[in-house]
């Protein structure tokens, strides 16, 4: 039976899924057109990136990289994404708890994992899962889960089409577009409330994350993030038009050679929900995000990063930016120096045709003369700094708590039915595997 490629059905869905949300939240659309002329700013300025981009297969990808957002209930839930994104060549990779940061989740990524499935599409979901455990009143955590046990969030549908694209190997164009169809269903918004407004307020003052998972029919997306090459350009052109926008870029500073992950936001809107007995109120939970995507970091660089983020956090002296500026010259800031301190993973391919006139020497001695090119390799992750940061900014200040240190990490692999992929492990191979080609070739060339 023909059947669609994972990368074309994750392709159909992350566009369908931007255009419905584009419905839903106008501002998105803002965003994106921001992020457009941003971008273009920036390839006709910087020709030398321009050419960077087309060499690493990052330029064609541009333009329609998502990450959206979603908040699930139930293990029951995130057992089943699991297996519907495992239709779209999408898995779990790396694992988020939210809860030392004050926000009653654990999250992982799913997303397409090798070189050619994140040249064709590179859509992720940070998907996070519920930690009813944290809610702190007894009464209260046995309501909600009470009402989440009657909630179904995939359509009889959607749930037969990942049993047949399990069964069959996969989906042909008919049953892809309608598998599309039906998973948009899940992810879609309704204001019409499925508990009372006594409870949502309830809910809401154990925490508004509570309340906008237990109190609604699904797992509203609650951002769909396009990416920008300049986060700062993109951050005072949303304030230029009247956006809304965070104070502070959540991530690293600045810098030449971006590493990890920036991430800025407009304000959570308000929407209008019905309540049980068509009383009228509003929920804040949806946003809009933009992110600049820099370098994957080593353990070594991200113990680094770590530990010069602290370090920022932790000071008193001048602005967040200033402190943050300051102790991020401690990060070198040229490739090669990131390179040769093994603080970065690295793309290398051979710049001559088939390395003829490479004689001799090792991977350095090739890079310092030229016949083989070292790029950055791509951060597709999340930050949970980041993430907490952004959430938090768009909940209220007065949200900011601590539930304490917390490792379920193996009881968020039990509700998903599979372990997490290690994002280190992920990059390393990336890396292995390109130095293995630029190797292969060589052997060739001298045979």
């Amino acid at each position: 039976m023909p059947t669609v490629s994972t990368d074309a059905i994750r392709t159909r869905f992350s566009a369908a899924m931007s255009a419905m949300y584009r419905d839903e939240v106008p501002l998105y659309g803002d965003l994106l057109s921001i992020v457009a002329d941003v971008n273009d700013r920036v390839l006709a300025d910087r020709p030398a990136l321009q050419a960077e981009l087309r060499a690493a297969g990052e330029l064609d990808r541009l333009g329609v990289e998502r990450h959206g957002a979603i908040r699930l209930a139930t293990a029951a839930e995130l057992a089943m994404m699991r297996r519907a994104f495992a239709v779209m060549g999408m898995w779990p990779v790396g694992y988020y708890d939210l809860s030392v940061a004050g926000v009653p989740v654990h999250s992982t990524a799913f997303r397409a994992v090798d070189d050619a499935a994140l040249a064709a599409n590179p859509f992720r979901v940070f998907t996070s899962l519920l930690r009813l455990d944290l809610i702190e009143d007894a009464a209260l955590r046995a309501e909600a889960a009470a009402i989440l046990a009657e909630r179904r969030i995939f359509t009889d549908m959607g749930v037969r089409l990942i049993e047949r694209a399990e069964a069959q190997g996969g989906l042909d164009d008919d049953e892809a577009d309608r598998f599309v169809a039906e998973l948009l269903e899940t992810f879609r918004w309704h204001g019409d409330a499925r508990v009372d407004a006594a409870t949502y307020d309830r809910l809401n003052a154990a925490h508004r994350l509570i309340a906008d998972i237990v109190s609604f029919r699904g797992p509203h997306i609650n951002h769909l993030t396009p990416r920008t090459l300049d986060i700062d350009a993109a951050q005072a052109e949303m304030q230029a038009r009247g956006i809304k926008a965070k104070a502070v870029i959540e991530g690293p500073p600045p810098r030449a050679v971006p590493i990890l992950l920036r991430q800025t936001s407009f304000k959570a809107i308000e929407e209008d929900v019905t309540f049980p007995g068509d009383q009228a109120g509003q929920h804040t939970a949806r946003f809009g995000e933009i992110e600049q995507r820099g370098a994957a970091l080593t353990p070594k660089g991200r113990a680094l990063y770590d530990r010069l983020l602290e370090q920022a956090r932790g000071g008193s002296q001048g602005s967040h930016a200033e402190r943050l500026a300051a102790a991020f010259a401690a990060f070198p800031d040229t490739m090669e120096a990131m390179r040769t301190a093994g603080l970065a993973y690295f793309r290398y391919t051979l710049t001559d045709a088939d390395g003829a006139a490479i004689t001799g020497g090792d991977l350095d001695d090739w890079i310092a003369a030229g016949h083989v090119r070292a790029t950055p390799i791509i951060y597709e992750d999340f930050l949970p700094v980041s993430a907490a940061g952004i959430f938090q900014s768009n909940l209220g200040s007065d949200e900011q708590r601590s539930y304490g240190a917390s490792a379920a990490q193996a009881a968020f692999e039990a509700a998903l039915g599979a372990a997490v992929a290690d994002e280190f492990a992920l990059y390393a191979n990336l890396e292995a595997r390109s130095i293995a080609q630029v190797r292969t070739a060589l052997r060739r060339a001298a045979a």
